[in-house]
Protein backbone atom coordinates (compact mmCIF):
# COMPACT_ATOMS: atom_id res chain seq x y z
CA UNK A 1 0.00 0.00 0.00
CA UNK A 2 1.43 3.57 -0.81
CA UNK A 3 1.01 5.33 2.13
CA UNK A 4 2.51 8.45 1.23
CA UNK A 5 -0.77 8.55 -1.35
CA UNK A 6 -2.73 7.28 0.58
CA UNK A 7 -1.88 9.74 3.70
CA UNK A 8 -2.14 12.54 0.81
CA UNK A 9 -4.85 12.04 -0.35
CA UNK A 10 -6.31 12.11 3.17
CA UNK A 11 -4.89 15.28 3.95
CA UNK A 12 -5.92 16.78 0.83
CA UNK A 13 -9.56 15.61 1.82
CA UNK A 14 -9.26 17.37 4.97
CA UNK A 15 -7.50 20.47 4.37
CA UNK A 16 -9.46 21.15 0.67
CA UNK A 17 -12.47 19.61 1.25
CA UNK A 18 -13.57 20.34 4.51
CA UNK A 19 -13.59 16.05 5.26
CA UNK A 20 -12.22 15.11 8.94
CA UNK A 21 -9.24 12.46 8.44
CA UNK A 22 -11.53 10.25 11.38
CA UNK A 23 -14.82 10.26 9.31
CA UNK A 24 -12.50 8.72 6.12
CA UNK A 25 -11.04 6.66 8.15
CA UNK A 26 -14.15 5.56 9.74
CA UNK A 27 -15.74 5.23 5.70
CA UNK A 28 -12.04 3.12 5.15
CA UNK A 29 -12.92 0.26 8.05
CA UNK A 30 -16.59 0.02 7.04
CA UNK A 31 -15.70 -0.82 3.65
CA UNK A 32 -12.99 -3.02 4.32
CA UNK A 33 -15.66 -5.17 6.56
CA UNK A 34 -17.66 -5.31 3.62
CA UNK A 35 -14.43 -6.63 1.59
CA UNK A 36 -13.15 -9.37 4.17
CA UNK A 37 -16.60 -10.24 5.43
CA UNK A 38 -17.10 -11.09 1.09
CA UNK A 39 -14.49 -12.66 0.50
CA UNK A 40 -12.98 -14.56 4.05
CA UNK A 41 -16.46 -14.22 6.54
CA UNK A 42 -19.67 -15.92 6.31
CA UNK A 43 -23.03 -13.88 5.60
CA UNK A 44 -24.23 -13.97 9.10
CA UNK A 45 -21.08 -12.55 10.26
CA UNK A 46 -20.75 -9.13 12.14
CA UNK A 47 -17.08 -7.95 11.30
CA UNK A 48 -15.27 -4.66 12.42
CA UNK A 49 -12.21 -3.29 10.73
CA UNK A 50 -9.29 -1.12 12.41
CA UNK A 51 -7.16 0.53 10.19
CA UNK A 52 -3.84 2.56 10.91
CA UNK A 53 -3.68 4.99 7.82
CA UNK A 54 0.61 5.69 9.56
CA UNK A 55 1.59 2.21 9.32
CA UNK A 56 -0.70 0.58 6.77
CA UNK A 57 -1.61 -2.05 9.66
CA UNK A 58 -5.03 -3.48 10.00
CA UNK A 59 -6.92 -6.07 12.34
CA UNK A 60 -10.43 -7.61 11.99
CA UNK A 61 -12.52 -8.97 14.58
CA UNK A 62 -15.87 -10.88 14.51
CA UNK A 63 -18.32 -9.27 16.93
CA UNK A 64 -21.24 -11.03 19.18
CA UNK A 65 -23.61 -9.69 21.57
CA UNK A 66 -24.44 -11.00 24.64
CA UNK A 67 -27.83 -12.38 24.96
CA UNK A 68 -29.48 -14.64 28.12
CA UNK A 69 -32.24 -17.06 28.07
CA UNK A 70 -35.38 -14.50 29.31
CA UNK A 71 -34.34 -12.88 25.79
CA UNK A 72 -34.48 -15.91 23.58
CA UNK A 73 -37.62 -16.95 21.57
CA UNK A 74 -39.38 -20.19 22.60
CA UNK A 75 -41.27 -22.25 20.45
CA UNK A 76 -44.63 -20.57 21.19
CA UNK A 77 -43.19 -17.22 20.58
CA UNK A 78 -42.27 -18.59 16.92
CA UNK A 79 -45.67 -19.14 16.16
CA UNK A 80 -47.19 -16.32 17.21
CA UNK A 81 -44.63 -13.91 15.77
CA UNK A 82 -44.70 -13.70 12.23
CA UNK A 83 -42.36 -10.05 12.13
CA UNK A 84 -38.90 -9.80 10.57
CA UNK A 85 -35.63 -10.48 12.76
CA UNK A 86 -33.84 -6.91 13.52
CA UNK A 87 -30.55 -5.98 13.42
CA UNK A 88 -28.24 -7.14 15.59
CA UNK A 89 -27.83 -4.07 18.10
CA UNK A 90 -31.40 -3.31 18.02
CA UNK A 91 -33.13 -7.05 18.53
CA UNK A 92 -31.63 -6.88 22.24
CA UNK A 93 -32.88 -3.44 23.29
CA UNK A 94 -35.62 -1.46 21.79
CA UNK A 95 -35.49 2.31 21.89
CA UNK A 96 -37.27 2.94 24.69
CA UNK A 97 -35.75 0.28 26.85
CA UNK A 98 -38.06 -2.86 26.39
CA UNK A 99 -36.88 -6.23 26.08
CA UNK A 100 -36.89 -7.79 22.97
CA UNK A 101 -37.21 -11.49 22.40
CA UNK A 102 -34.62 -12.49 19.46
CA UNK A 103 -33.89 -15.70 17.55
CA UNK A 104 -30.49 -17.06 18.72
CA UNK A 105 -27.88 -16.62 16.11
CA UNK A 106 -24.43 -18.45 16.83
CA UNK A 107 -22.68 -15.53 14.15
CA UNK A 108 -24.15 -12.74 16.03
CA UNK A 109 -25.09 -13.86 19.72
CA UNK A 110 -23.44 -15.09 22.71
CA UNK A 111 -24.93 -16.99 25.33
CA UNK A 112 -24.04 -14.57 29.06
CA UNK A 113 -22.92 -18.25 30.45
CA UNK A 114 -20.03 -17.90 27.59
CA UNK A 115 -19.84 -14.71 27.37
CA UNK A 116 -18.56 -14.57 30.98
CA UNK A 117 -16.12 -17.02 30.49
CA UNK A 118 -13.94 -14.37 28.07
CA UNK A 119 -15.40 -11.44 30.33
CA UNK A 120 -16.31 -11.59 33.89
CA UNK A 121 -17.93 -8.91 33.97
CA UNK A 122 -20.05 -9.37 31.04
CA UNK A 123 -23.99 -8.68 30.69
CA UNK A 124 -26.77 -9.04 28.96
CA UNK A 125 -26.34 -6.45 25.51
CA UNK A 126 -22.58 -6.10 26.00
CA UNK A 127 -20.60 -6.42 22.32
CA UNK A 128 -17.58 -9.09 22.64
CA UNK A 129 -15.44 -8.99 20.13
CA UNK A 130 -13.00 -12.29 18.62
CA UNK A 131 -9.94 -11.42 16.51
CA UNK A 132 -10.03 -12.77 12.68
CA UNK A 133 -7.10 -13.72 11.41
CA UNK A 134 -5.73 -11.02 8.51
CA UNK A 135 -5.15 -13.29 5.30
CA UNK A 136 -1.93 -12.77 3.58
CA UNK A 137 -3.20 -11.95 0.02
CA UNK A 138 -5.92 -9.49 1.50
CA UNK A 139 -2.88 -6.45 1.55
CA UNK A 140 -3.77 -6.09 -2.29
CA UNK A 141 -7.98 -6.06 -1.33
CA UNK A 142 -7.65 -3.61 1.33
CA UNK A 143 -5.28 -1.30 -0.92
CA UNK A 144 -8.21 -1.23 -3.88
CA UNK A 145 -10.81 -0.52 -1.62
CA UNK A 146 -8.85 1.95 0.28
CA UNK A 147 -8.06 3.77 -2.74
CA UNK A 148 -11.73 3.28 -3.79
CA UNK A 149 -13.51 4.48 -0.85
CA UNK A 150 -10.58 7.58 -0.57
CA UNK A 151 -11.62 8.63 -4.96
CA UNK A 152 -15.94 8.42 -3.37
CA UNK A 153 -15.46 10.02 -0.82
CA UNK A 154 -13.46 13.35 -2.38
CA UNK A 155 -16.42 13.65 -4.90
CA UNK A 156 -19.04 13.48 -2.28
CA UNK A 157 -17.39 16.02 -0.31
CA UNK A 158 -16.64 17.80 -3.29
CA UNK A 159 -20.20 17.66 -4.12
CA UNK A 160 -21.08 18.52 -0.65
CA UNK A 161 -18.70 21.34 -0.84
CA UNK A 162 -19.64 23.43 -3.53
CA UNK A 163 -23.66 22.96 -3.18
CA UNK A 164 -23.06 24.18 0.70
CA UNK A 165 -20.95 27.34 -0.74
CA UNK A 166 -23.20 28.03 -3.99
CA UNK A 167 -26.40 27.29 -1.95
CA UNK A 168 -25.42 30.36 0.75
CA UNK A 169 -24.37 32.98 -1.83
CA UNK A 170 -28.15 32.05 -3.80
CA UNK A 171 -30.07 35.11 -4.44
CA UNK A 172 -26.78 36.88 -5.06
CA UNK A 173 -25.04 38.27 -8.28
CA UNK A 174 -21.89 36.27 -9.24
CA UNK A 175 -19.07 36.86 -11.60
CA UNK A 176 -17.88 34.34 -13.91
CA UNK A 177 -16.26 34.08 -17.17
CA UNK A 178 -18.30 32.62 -20.33
CA UNK A 179 -16.93 28.71 -21.57
CA UNK A 180 -19.20 27.66 -24.15
CA UNK A 181 -22.57 27.96 -25.67
CA UNK A 182 -25.01 25.21 -26.48
CA UNK A 183 -28.30 25.53 -27.70
CA UNK A 184 -28.58 28.90 -26.81
CA UNK A 185 -27.57 28.37 -23.17
CA UNK A 186 -24.65 30.12 -22.13
CA UNK A 187 -22.39 27.87 -19.49
CA UNK A 188 -20.06 30.71 -16.99
CA UNK A 189 -16.79 28.90 -14.98
CA UNK A 190 -17.67 29.96 -11.53
CA UNK A 191 -14.25 28.35 -10.90
CA UNK A 192 -15.02 24.89 -8.28
CA UNK A 193 -18.22 24.74 -10.53
CA UNK A 194 -19.78 25.68 -14.08
CA UNK A 195 -23.09 27.07 -14.03
CA UNK A 196 -25.93 27.68 -16.82
CA UNK A 197 -27.51 30.91 -18.26
CA UNK A 198 -30.75 29.66 -20.09
CA UNK A 199 -32.07 31.41 -23.17
CA UNK A 200 -35.15 32.49 -21.68
CA UNK A 201 -33.22 34.34 -18.82
CA UNK A 202 -30.80 35.99 -20.79
CA UNK A 203 -31.36 39.62 -21.78
CA UNK A 204 -32.66 39.92 -24.87
CA UNK A 205 -30.87 41.15 -27.53
CA UNK A 206 -27.50 40.70 -25.25
CA UNK A 207 -24.53 38.68 -27.32
CA UNK A 208 -21.90 36.51 -25.30
CA UNK A 209 -18.23 35.93 -26.04
CA UNK A 210 -16.29 33.15 -25.04
CA UNK A 211 -13.78 34.29 -22.16
CA UNK A 212 -15.65 37.35 -21.22
CA UNK A 213 -16.55 38.20 -18.24
CA UNK A 214 -20.44 38.28 -17.35
CA UNK A 215 -22.20 39.30 -14.09
CA UNK A 216 -25.62 37.18 -13.46
CA UNK A 217 -27.82 36.65 -10.56
CA UNK A 218 -27.46 32.94 -9.16
CA UNK A 219 -31.69 32.33 -8.58
CA UNK A 220 -31.43 28.90 -8.22
CA UNK A 221 -29.08 26.26 -6.39
CA UNK A 222 -30.43 22.22 -6.78
CA UNK A 223 -28.51 18.89 -5.81
CA UNK A 224 -29.42 15.88 -8.12
CA UNK A 225 -27.99 12.56 -8.23
CA UNK A 226 -25.73 13.19 -10.86
CA UNK A 227 -24.48 16.84 -9.50
CA UNK A 228 -25.16 20.22 -8.96
CA UNK A 229 -26.60 22.63 -10.93
CA UNK A 230 -25.96 26.46 -10.82
CA UNK A 231 -28.34 28.16 -12.41
CA UNK A 232 -28.51 32.10 -13.86
CA UNK A 233 -30.30 35.32 -14.71
CA UNK A 234 -29.65 38.36 -15.56
CA UNK A 235 -33.71 38.92 -16.98
CA UNK A 236 -34.60 38.35 -13.71
CA UNK A 237 -36.24 41.38 -11.92
CA UNK A 238 -34.24 40.48 -8.42
CA UNK A 239 -30.96 41.15 -10.84
CA UNK A 240 -31.38 44.78 -11.06
CA UNK A 241 -32.76 45.06 -7.15
CA UNK A 242 -29.33 43.29 -6.43
CA UNK A 243 -27.57 46.00 -8.57
CA UNK A 244 -28.62 48.59 -7.35
CA UNK A 245 -27.73 47.57 -3.68
CA UNK A 246 -24.39 46.95 -5.04
CA UNK A 247 -23.92 50.46 -6.60
CA UNK A 248 -26.49 52.86 -4.29
CA UNK A 249 -25.17 53.17 -0.62
CA UNK A 250 -28.51 54.60 0.59
CA UNK A 251 -30.48 50.95 -0.23
CA UNK A 252 -27.35 48.39 1.05
CA UNK A 253 -27.53 50.50 4.19
CA UNK A 254 -31.49 50.49 5.06
CA UNK A 255 -32.09 54.25 4.35
CA UNK A 256 -33.85 53.52 1.07
CA UNK A 257 -35.80 50.65 0.02
CA UNK A 258 -36.91 49.02 -3.19
CA UNK A 259 -40.56 48.52 -2.73
CA UNK A 260 -41.38 46.72 -6.55
CA UNK A 261 -40.01 46.51 -9.91
CA UNK A 262 -41.64 45.52 -12.92
CA UNK A 263 -39.36 44.85 -15.92
CA UNK A 264 -39.52 43.37 -19.02
CA UNK A 265 -36.01 42.87 -19.57
CA UNK A 266 -33.52 44.49 -22.42
CA UNK A 267 -35.71 47.28 -22.90
CA UNK A 268 -37.57 48.97 -20.01
CA UNK A 269 -37.54 48.78 -16.32
CA UNK A 270 -39.55 50.44 -13.79
CA UNK A 271 -38.10 50.55 -10.15
CA UNK A 272 -40.59 52.03 -7.11
CA UNK A 273 -38.02 52.86 -3.88
CA UNK A 274 -39.15 54.91 -1.16
CA UNK A 275 -36.92 56.23 2.03
CA UNK A 276 -36.89 55.03 5.76
CA UNK A 277 -35.11 58.04 6.74
CA UNK A 278 -36.09 61.94 7.24
CA UNK A 279 -34.46 63.95 4.48
CA UNK A 280 -33.55 61.45 1.87
CA UNK A 281 -34.65 62.24 -1.67
CA UNK A 282 -35.19 58.38 -2.73
CA UNK A 283 -35.27 58.96 -6.68
CA UNK A 284 -32.16 61.56 -6.41
CA UNK A 285 -30.41 59.08 -4.15
CA UNK A 286 -30.40 56.07 -6.88
CA UNK A 287 -29.71 58.77 -10.12
CA UNK A 288 -26.75 59.89 -8.25
CA UNK A 289 -25.12 63.45 -8.85
CA UNK A 290 -25.45 64.08 -12.76
CA UNK A 291 -26.78 60.33 -13.39
CA UNK A 292 -23.76 58.52 -12.66
CA UNK A 293 -25.11 55.79 -10.56
CA UNK A 294 -27.95 54.80 -12.93
CA UNK A 295 -25.77 55.27 -15.61
CA UNK A 296 -23.60 52.53 -13.91
CA UNK A 297 -26.39 50.03 -13.60
CA UNK A 298 -27.87 50.78 -17.38
CA UNK A 299 -24.46 49.79 -18.38
CA UNK A 300 -24.66 46.73 -16.93
CA UNK A 301 -27.50 45.55 -18.54
CA UNK A 302 -26.34 47.14 -21.78
CA UNK A 303 -28.61 49.97 -22.26
CA UNK A 304 -32.35 49.09 -20.43
CA UNK A 305 -34.40 52.15 -19.30
CA UNK A 306 -35.18 52.90 -16.33
CA UNK A 307 -37.59 55.05 -14.79
CA UNK A 308 -36.98 55.10 -11.26
CA UNK A 309 -40.43 56.36 -9.26
CA UNK A 310 -41.54 57.11 -5.90
CA UNK A 311 -43.74 54.97 -3.80
CA UNK A 312 -46.54 56.09 -2.02
CA UNK A 313 -48.91 54.30 0.15
CA UNK A 314 -51.91 56.80 -1.69
CA UNK A 315 -53.17 54.95 -4.80
CA UNK A 316 -53.47 57.90 -6.97
CA UNK A 317 -50.42 59.42 -6.27
CA UNK A 318 -48.57 55.79 -6.92
CA UNK A 319 -50.16 55.54 -10.02
CA UNK A 320 -49.31 59.03 -11.61
CA UNK A 321 -45.79 58.56 -10.52
CA UNK A 322 -45.93 55.22 -12.08
CA UNK A 323 -46.61 56.69 -15.56
CA UNK A 324 -43.94 58.84 -15.45
CA UNK A 325 -42.21 60.48 -17.60
CA UNK A 326 -45.64 61.72 -18.73
CA UNK A 327 -47.45 64.60 -16.91
CA UNK A 328 -50.90 63.56 -15.53
CA UNK A 329 -53.92 65.68 -15.16
CA UNK A 330 -55.63 63.78 -12.60
CA UNK A 331 -55.95 60.02 -11.06
CA UNK A 332 -60.04 58.86 -9.67
CA UNK A 333 -58.79 55.50 -8.09
CA UNK A 334 -61.43 52.56 -6.81
CA UNK A 335 -59.78 50.84 -4.00
CA UNK A 336 -62.64 47.70 -3.72
CA UNK A 337 -62.23 47.37 -7.65
CA UNK A 338 -58.58 48.43 -7.89
CA UNK A 339 -58.99 50.21 -11.12
CA UNK A 340 -57.87 53.76 -11.40
CA UNK A 341 -59.02 56.18 -14.28
CA UNK A 342 -55.98 58.26 -15.42
CA UNK A 343 -56.36 61.81 -17.30
CA UNK A 344 -53.94 62.94 -19.54
CA UNK A 345 -53.46 65.51 -21.95
CA UNK A 346 -53.32 64.89 -25.39
CA UNK A 347 -49.87 65.45 -25.85
CA UNK A 348 -48.97 63.13 -23.19
CA UNK A 349 -51.17 60.49 -24.41
CA UNK A 350 -48.39 58.44 -26.34
CA UNK A 351 -46.24 58.86 -23.15
CA UNK A 352 -47.82 57.50 -21.00
CA UNK A 353 -49.36 54.75 -23.12
CA UNK A 354 -45.83 54.24 -24.38
CA UNK A 355 -44.71 52.19 -27.42
CA UNK A 356 -46.76 49.33 -28.21
CA UNK A 357 -48.41 49.89 -24.22
CA UNK A 358 -45.07 49.52 -22.87
CA UNK A 359 -45.43 52.37 -20.51
CA UNK A 360 -49.06 51.89 -18.95
CA UNK A 361 -48.72 48.13 -18.86
CA UNK A 362 -45.41 48.37 -16.52
CA UNK A 363 -47.25 50.93 -14.73
CA UNK A 364 -50.01 48.41 -14.48
CA UNK A 365 -47.90 45.98 -13.09
CA UNK A 366 -45.66 48.09 -10.25
CA UNK A 367 -48.83 49.43 -8.94
CA UNK A 368 -51.11 45.77 -9.00
CA UNK A 369 -53.87 48.10 -10.23
CA UNK A 370 -56.10 48.11 -13.46
CA UNK A 371 -55.54 51.45 -15.16
CA UNK A 372 -57.38 53.11 -17.75
CA UNK A 373 -55.55 56.02 -19.59
CA UNK A 374 -58.12 58.74 -21.04
CA UNK A 375 -58.48 61.70 -23.02
CA UNK A 376 -59.15 65.47 -21.50
CA UNK A 377 -62.51 64.64 -23.03
CA UNK A 378 -63.26 61.54 -21.39
CA UNK A 379 -62.19 59.08 -23.92
CA UNK A 380 -60.56 55.83 -23.08
CA UNK A 381 -57.66 55.26 -25.53
CA UNK A 382 -55.66 52.63 -23.46
CA UNK A 383 -56.49 50.30 -20.60
CA UNK A 384 -53.76 47.63 -18.96
CA UNK A 385 -54.61 45.46 -16.01
CA UNK A 386 -52.11 44.10 -13.63
CA UNK A 387 -50.85 41.25 -15.45
CA UNK A 388 -49.55 43.45 -18.23
CA UNK A 389 -52.28 43.11 -20.99
CA UNK A 390 -52.95 46.36 -22.52
CA UNK A 391 -56.09 47.53 -25.13
CA UNK A 392 -55.47 50.58 -27.08
CA UNK A 393 -58.72 52.12 -28.65
CA UNK A 394 -57.41 54.92 -31.18
CA UNK A 395 -59.41 58.18 -31.55
CA UNK A 396 -61.15 58.93 -34.45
Amino acid sequence: MDLKALQAALQQLETEKGVSKDKIITTIEDALSAAYKKDYGKKSQIVHAKFNPESGEMSFAQAKYVVDESMLKTEEDESDDNEHEMPPRQEVVSDIGEVKKIRFNPEHHIMLEEAKKIKKNAKAGDEITFPLETKENFGMIAAQTAKQVIIQRIREAEKESIYGEFKKRQGEIISGIVQRMEGGNVFVDLGRATAILPREEQIRGERYRIGERTRALLFLVEETHRGINLFLSRSHPKFIAKLFEIEIPEISNGAVEIKNIAREAGSRSKIAVVSKQEGIDPVGSCVGQKGVRISTIISELGGEKIDIIEWSDNPEEFIGNALSPANIIGVKADEKTREAEVTVDEDQLSLAIGKMGQNVRLAAKITGWKIDIKSKDGEVVAQANEEGEVTETKKE
